[in-house]
């Protein structure tokens, strides 16, 4: 299961804070390092369970201003060096960036950065322009995808793979020192479309599935379909469906905002409304959230907190 506990307080499940490191989505300003460790070091302050970042490497629409970003994982080693409780995760690593030998190289890295606080997310990507304009192949995606999690997981949890696939080979590959947690950070299987593929890879190898507030209209009522294909698919695998854990991104609006690019209607209100909504994700089966805050500044995170003050009274 996804480290860390909630057990000591009300807190029904665990909320993290995305972080803006995409241009213009900070209120319409674009973080810098700076501002995004301010904004790490407030989210610990107010009790965040965790800190994201997503992995793109540029966005382009049609009609659009093009919007660039910070790299994941740099971010990620940054954020686990200048941390201390907080969870640090990816939400979710676009497996076709990175080798995934490497990647589980840098990945038990960051767990020792951070003292076991990392949380691997990770995804099969989906957007072709970023793929060509940085010259990444985008075709038989999940079945890379279903290879590079083989190699994954085998190297984070035992230490040692041998693998030879069509798209990559780890040949007597071993971790060499191991970081604090002997079986390596949880691995988070992003399948916000649900598809069956997907599904039956997070049931095999995953540790939590993820999905993204496009894929439930930022409602419960939205996920709850989603959740009961995760359940269907673990049965399939043989696999206790509660011994996956479910996460979700919601978007929620604490104050006025410039608009932005994400999609969904907010879940805003009283910090007692919207705990009472977080509270409703728990009800459902979600142990996690991963929550966008409009405005995603520092005052958004501290008009916040008293949400999670709210939570915390159960």
């Amino acid at each position: 299961m996804i480290a860390g506990s909630v057990s000591d307080r009300a807190r029904p499940l665990k909320v993290g804070l995305i972080l803006p490191e995409t241009e213009r989505q900070m209120n319409g300003g674009s973080a810098r390092w700076g501002d995004l460790r301010e904004m790490a070091r407030l989210g610990e302050e107010i009790g965040a369970d965790s800190l994201w970042i997503t992995d793109h490497l540029i966005h382009r629409v049609p009609g659009e201003e093009p919007r660039g970003m910070w790299e994941c994982w740099s971010l990620i080693a940054a954020l686990a060096a200048v941390t201390e409780r907080a969870e640090i995760g990816t939400l979710v690593l676009c497996s076709s960036f990175r080798n995934p030998a490497l990647l589980a190289k840098m990945a038990d890295t960051v767990e020792e950065i951070s003292n076991g606080r990392l949380i691997l997310g990770i995804g099969a990507g989906w957007n072709e322009a970023e793929y060509l304009a940085f010259g990444y192949p985008f075709d038989h995606r999940v079945d890379r995808f279903a290879e590079a999690l083989a190699i994954l997981s085998g190297l984070l949890r035992d230490g040692h793979i041998d693998f030879q696939g069509t798209y990559y080979s780890a040949r007597d590959c071993e971790l060499r020192p191991r970081g604090p947690r002997p079986n390596g950070p949880p691995i988070v299987v992003g399948a916000s479309a649900a598809g069956p593929r997907m599904l039956d890879l997070a049931a095999r190898y995953g540790d939590g599935w993820n999905t993204w507030f496009s894929s439930t209209g930022n409602t419960v009522e939205g996920l709850l379909p989603l959740l009961g294909k995760v359940d269907t698919a673990c049965e399939a695998a043989g696999r206790d469906p509660s011994s996956l854990a479910r996460s979700a991104a919601v978007i929620v609006a604490v104050g006025p905002h410039e608009p932005s690019a994400m999609t969904g209607p907010p879940l805003t209100g009283s910090p007692v409304e919207i705990a009472a909504g977080l509270r409703a994700y728990a009800d459902a089966g979600v142990s996690h959230i991963q929550v966008w805050l409009e405005p995603n500044t520092p005052a958004g995170i501290a008009a916040f907190a008293p949400v999670l003050a709210e939570l915390d009274r159960g």
